[in-house]
């Protein structure tokens, strides 16, 4: 038995005993994350390069991507140092940074997913006020309410999980510390406190699905009535994409913190944190880029440019 006071460092969960599955591991994350970094590197390069795209649309895309490298890098990155040293520590200080950061850019990313089916709302629905709706200065603000609401969060969060007496020895049953696994650590009576907030967060963040929802209807219903068959394209092509990416990220997450502990198993916790917190970083950029004309066009006219000044 230990409590918190004692816990100097943290056991991640074990991957796969032998060597070369454990190799296998670290080959297969190195991909994803690589994957990630090309992506969203690509995307922030090009928004930041190319003038055409300074709108609020790829101004919110640019920071959702810049969200998404954040925190990938914060699990990844060291269940890979693991696999390779054959190690399961990670110590205390190193576990409240994954905690924090990992929270915060979840919840600045879900804050963009938000803004992001505002933005879509305005530019097809009222696209005669977009400017006064949604002009530069509210997007920066915007963007600036999303990064604090995110690191407001995640520091009640950590407080309030960390602040937990840990009376379970200090094994967590996940490749990197996320709370619903920390909770388990904890005295059986003192998680309540922190189980009311995740109560009250899933229903902040349900208020927001419902309004992305209701967004995406009034969007779908203007689509329709426009008689173009190119501009119904283009417009699908800009919607579908945030939808995708709003419905995988808000499924895995809810799964991972709200499903009953009658069907919890490490298994399924494992799979459901490559869901929310691998995946999604990895797949966004491909997700946008391939639906997205204009940002497919920018990006070749840069690559272009960066061979011919070669």
């Amino acid at each position: 038995m230990a409590n918190s006071s004692s816990i100097t460092h943290f056991l991640l969960l074990p991957f796969p005993g032998t060597r070369q599955l454990q190799l296998l591991h670290f080959c297969l994350f190195l991909a994803i994350y690589l994957a990630a970094l090309l992506g969203n590197g690509l995307i922030i390069t090009t928004i930041a390069w190319d003038h055409h795209l300074h709108t609020p649309m790829y101004f919110f895309l640019l920071n959702l991507a810049l969200t998404d490298l954040g925190a990938i890098s914060t699990t990844v990155p060291k269940s890979m140092a693991n696999s390779l040293r054959d190690t399961r520590d990670i110590s205390y200080a190193g576990c409240v940074l994954q905690v924090f950061f990992l929270v915060f850019l979840i919840g600045a990313e879900y804050s963009f997913l938000t803004i992001m089916s505002y933005d879509r709302y305005v530019a097809i629905c009222r696209p005669l006020h977009y400017e006064t709706l949604l002009g530069s200065r509210i997007s920066l603000h915007l963007a600036a309410a999303a990064w604090a609401c995110g690191f407001l969060y995640a520091l009640l969060h950590t407080a309030n999980t960390l602040s937990l007496p840990l009376c379970q020895g200090n094994a967590v049953e996940q490749f990197f510390c996320e709370i619903p696994q920390i909770l388990k650590l904890s005295c059986s009576t003192s998680y309540f406190r922190e189980l009311w907030l995740i109560v009250v967060t899933a229903c902040l963040v349900f208020v927001c699905f419902v309004f992305i929802v209701v967004s995406y209807v009034q969007i779908f219903r203007a689509v329709l009535r426009i008689p173009s068959q190119q501009g119904r394209h283009k417009a699908f092509a800009t919607c579908l994409p945030h939808l995708a990416v709003v419905s995988l990220f808000v499924n895995t997450v809810i799964l991972a913190y709200l499903k009953p502990s009658s069907i919890s198993s490490p298994s399924l916790d494992l799979v459901l944190a490559v869901l929310y917190s691998v995946l999604p970083p990895a797949v966004n950029p491909l997700i946008y880029s391939l639906r997205n004309q204009e940002l497919k066009d920018a990006l070749r006219k840069m690559t272009t440019r960066c061979f011919q000044k070669q």
